[in-house]
């Protein structure tokens, strides 16, 4: 897949599935369903509920995508 043919929101995971996938409300307050990607999952990233993700979706399918970033909580 092109770089072209995908789009990058930012969301908070509402939900955690089995098997590495996640229940994602975006900014546009549309929840969809997210997988983990390779490189999260090779790096042994954690992804807890009220994380703020970065997801990217397919222009085709807009209910199903992929988390390719987890920001950092800030320090307080």
């Amino acid at each position: 897949m092109e770089k072209k043919d995908m789009v990058e929101i930012e969301g908070i995971v509402t939900r955690t599935h089995p098997a590495g996938v996640f229940r994602v409300l975006l900014d546009n307050q549309e929840t969809i369903l997210a997988s983990i990607s390779g490189n999260i999952r090779q790096k042994s990233i954690r992804i807890l509920v009220g994380d703020r993700v970065k997801v990217e979706l397919h222009i085709c399918d807009l209910t199903r995508g992929r988390i390719i970033h987890r920001f950092r909580k800030a320090k307080s």
